[in-house]
């Protein structure tokens, strides 16, 4: 068991009566990686959470935790496991300070060593001050720190961050990727769900992107964003029949949506210089490509009824 890797998911599959919310996927996170589960909503990433968690039940397949089958052996696989969830669950009866030695109980921790352990992450968190605040006084942003706080309480091998940052302004938001870091600096490994693209880029070794409860692609943010949209893309705003006409005479990839047109450029530069000589006066935009735009590639740009 010591040398099983944190999670082995294979076939899972969640349905809830004719509808499959996860339709058969396999994954797997290596110890000291930190995975992005990315998809639009009802892509399945959160139901897959839940199983992954102990939350939910599987219709189908299985999941190990460290080597401990989450639905036979749920204690074994929790005790190694932190959970920083999407929705606040902080207990608002108790003080800050209060709810991470209480939490840090249930995993057997001794009183003296809860109390330091809470002190410790409250200061890391910069919370030390509101240690004795209710938690309805908080902010969300400080919130988000202690339930990242709680997850960490009990020092666990494996972290799951559902949506950490969402909500947050961006001093909140880069102080919890700054713990983030952190902890992957130390060999911490993790499973992270968000819909901030930059977040994934910036925090995640690799990147599992869901729609429709399937896996559509797995790698590498950087290798995704070179195969699927390469260097640059160069965004035309309000393009006429012309400028489209020229596009697809070249052969570049592109994609049109709304008002604007979307061309990827393998190379970088080679595309805008083109379009610059060919329509010196059109409105256009060069920028590095991203994983949005991988994002948006795989899984659409319009909303559907599930989102």
């Amino acid at each position: 068991m010591t040398d099983a890797a944190p999670i082995v998911a294979r076939h899972l599959t969640r349905r809830y009566g004719d509808f499959t919310a996860v339709d058969g996927i396999d994954f797997t996170v290596a110890r000291g990686e930190c995975v992005a589960l990315l998809g639009p909503n009802g892509a399945g990433k959160t139901t897959t959470i839940r199983m992954v968690t102990g939350f939910c039940p599987l219709t189908d397949g299985s999941i190990h935790i460290f080597g401990r089958d989450i639905m036979r052996e749920p204690r074994e696989a929790k005790a190694r496991m932190g959970v920083c969830p999407q929705e606040d669950n902080l207990d608002p009866d108790f003080s800050a300070r209060k709810n991470l030695v209480v939490y840090a109980r249930y995993f057997g921790m001794e009183g003296r060593i809860a109390g330091a352990r809470a002190d410790q992450l409250l200061s890391e968190m910069g919370l030390a001050e509101k240690a004795r605040s209710a938690i309805p006084t908080l902010s969300g942003g400080m919130k988000r720190r202690l339930l990242l706080a709680r997850a960490l309480i009990h020092q666990p091998d494996l972290l799951v961050l559902d949506e950490p940052t969402t909500g947050l302004d961006p001093q909140a938001r880069h102080l919890i990727w700054q713990r983030v870091r952190e902890l992957k600096s130390r060999g911490g490994t993790m499973l992270l769900t968000t819909h901030y693209m930059d977040e994934a880029q910036h925090l995640a070794d690799r990147a599992i992107l869901m729609n429709q409860g399937r896996i559509v692609l797995e790698g590498r943010p950087a290798a995704l964003i070179a195969a699927e949209a390469g260097r640059e893309v160069v965004e035309v705003s309000r393009p006429d029949a012309c400028v489209v006409e020229f596009v697809r005479g070249h052969g570049w990839p592109h994609e049109a949506a709304a008002d604007r047109l979307y061309v990827y450029d393998s190379e970088g530069g080679r595309v805008a210089s083109a379009l610059a000589a060919k329509f010196p006066a059109m409105e256009r935009y060069a920028r590095p490509a991203t994983l949005e735009d991988v994002f948006l590639r795989r899984t659409g740009r319009s909303l559907d009824a599930a989102s």
